[in-house]
């Protein structure tokens, strides 16, 4: 029950993430579509670097002045070691929702570029185990 739990988690923040991913592009690619007209290939292409430069920052901030606010009204010392890996991965997809969103797309990346080592990780995780002899 608590797995099936955890994992319609993380399939939701998978969707929540590649829907994300999905929506910055489009808004990344209407805005160079907007601003072709008026700069060219070249200079449009250095407006959506820019904008995408600053809400990564303004995104980092944001993030930063968070983990301040945490650190202040800590209570104490957590007990991540009760806790199993589905546990953990979904407490930080919880916590750092815009952490959990790039390292969903890296690991997408990643994979897309390396089929063959992303194939033996799928291989590793999807065969049976046999018990020793």
């Amino acid at each position: 029950m608590i797995f099936e739990k955890t994992l319609m988690t993380l399939a939701a923040a998978a969707a929540i993430a590649a829907a994300a991913a999905v929506g910055v592009f489009a808004a990344a690619f209407a805005l160079y579509a907007v601003v072709q007209t008026f700069l060219g290939d070249a200079g449009a292409a250095a407006v959506v670097a820019a904008v995408a430069a600053l809400i990564v920052a303004i995104a980092g901030l944001l993030a930063a002045r968070k983990v301040e606010h945490r650190h202040d009204a800590k209570r104490g010392p957590s007990t991540p070691d009760t806790l199993g890996l589905a546990e953990k991965v979904v407490a930080i997809v919880k916590d750092r929702p815009l952490l959990s969103i790039g390292a969903s797309l890296a690991v997408g990346v990643f994979a897309l570029k390396n089929p063959i080592l992303t194939a033996a990780v799928f291989k590793a995780f999807m065969e049976p185990r046999h018990p020793p002899r």
